[in-house]
Parts: structure tokens; sequence; C-alpha cells
């Protein structure tokens, strides 16, 4: 059977690593929100407040000093997001070496495909989400009652469908490494697609701010899409499994 070239490590000292690991991980965030702060700004007139000009919404700061702790925490926000590839890549350096060489090779992988769904999460609750939610905030209720919004309250709407969109975005991730771990099979997820439609729809009514089917399966239609795509991942590597189990044989 093959086994890892590292060194047995002891328990204080896989401690000792995941000190190490944790410290860079926040080190590495941390150099990035510092990064970020020098484009702040335009971060804050171009990307940020953008949804919610474009739907002629009006915002306020109703705090002493809000815009101030605005924009500290977008830059934390944003740190975080340019920052989390280096997070998993601490995370990997953390448990490859309990791996076999054959679960290295699609660890690594996995490490490079989850920055990639979670930057397409973000890029689909920014370009699709937000702004039909800002539509819909701008033009519902009373025509008497003027929406002016807090902006500190805007910014924790903002990073809340953000980052809940990226992690949505993981599910074929997600489906992968439970797959390689025996846990799911493509047979399983086929076999309740339709249980898994009725939860994706359930999802896309909570999610859209209006009632409007049309809306409704502009969010349900991807998130369908990455199901079945989870489906062909979960085919995938199943067969990765079994060959890698065949060759240890």
């Amino acid at each position: 059977m093959e086994q890892s070239s590292e060194r047995e490590m002891g328990f204080l000292d896989h401690l000792d690593e995941l000190r190490r690991r944790i410290i860079s991980g926040v080190a590495g965030v941390l150099i990035a929100s510092i990064a970020v702060s020098f484009f702040i700004g335009d971060i804050v007139e171009h990307i940020l407040l953008r949804p919610a000009i474009e739907a002629g919404l009006r915002l306020q700061n109703l705090r002493p000093f809000g815009q101030a702790f605005l924009y500290f925490k977008l830059i934390v926000i944003c740190g975080f997001i340019v920052g989390s590839p280096w997070v998993l890549w601490n995370l990997w350096r953390f448990v490859a070496p309990g791996l076999y060489e054959h679960e290295r090779r699609w660890a690594r992988q996995i490490t490079a495909w989850t920055s990639v769904c979670f930057a397409a999460g973000i890029a689909f609750a920014y370009f699709g989400m937000i702004p039909s939610m800002m539509a819909f905030a701008k033009n519902f209720g009373s025509a008497q009652i003027e929406n002016i919004i807090d902006v500190n309250e805007y910014l924790g709407f903002f990073a809340t469908v953000i980052l809940a969109a990226g992690l949505i975005f993981e599910l074929p991730m997600v489906m992968y490494v439970l797959a390689r771990m025996g846990v799911v099979t493509p047979t399983f997820l086929s076999t309740y697609r339709r249980h898994a439609i009725v939860v994706i729809l359930i999802i896309a009514a909570v999610l859209t701010p209006t009632p409007d089917p049309i809306n409704q399966l502009f969010f349900a239609v991807p998130l369908y899409v990455l199901y079945e795509l989870s489906i062909v991942i979960s085919k995938f590597a199943v067969k990765r499994r079994n060959a890698a189990s065949s060759q240890q044989q």
C-alpha cells in the first residue's frame, strides 16, 4: 500500500502545525485586507454602491463614524474573499501529510476548483440576485413612504447574499468529496432528484424577493444546474475512487 513520504507526526506536532497554518491563513487575510484598503474608495463607489444606485435607492448613514466602520468592515470582507485561496492552500498543506499520493492529487484539484466555484457564486449574486432584490426594494410598498436605507444595513445584506451564494456554489465540490468518500452515490442523487427539485424551489422562493415565478425560476434554474452537475461530478468521483482502489490491490 502506498504510504506518505512524510514522517509520522505526534499529537503535539499536529497541534503545532495547525497553529502555524492558522497563523499563516490569518496573516494572508490581513495582508489581503491591507492591499484592498488602498482601493477601498473605488470598491465602495463602483462595486458596493452600484446596485443600489442603479436601482434608484437612496442610502444614508445614521451612526457617528458610521461610514468609517462601513469602510473598515468592507475591507475585512474583501480581504477575506481575496485571501480565501491562501486560507484553502494552508488547509491543504495541513491535511496533505496524512494523505496517500493519489489522495493528494485529487485534494489539490479540489482546492483549486473550490476557489473557482466560490468566485462563480459571488459573480452570480452580484450580477443577478442583488440587482433584482434592489429593484424590488425600490418599487415595493406605498408611494407615500420613501425607502431610504441605512448604508450599514445595506452592507450587511450585501455581504450575506454574496457569501451565501458563494457557499451554495460549492455544492458540486461538496458532492465530489462525499462521493470520493463513499458517503453519496450518483444513484442516490438521481433517485432523489424530484425531492431535490422541491427543495430547490423552496430555496428559490425564499431567496427571491418577489412572488413573480419568472424571478423565482431565475434563481431556481442555476441551483438545479448545480445539482445536475453534482450528479455528473459524483459519477466521475466514483470512477476515480474505484480506479484508485484497484491500483492499491
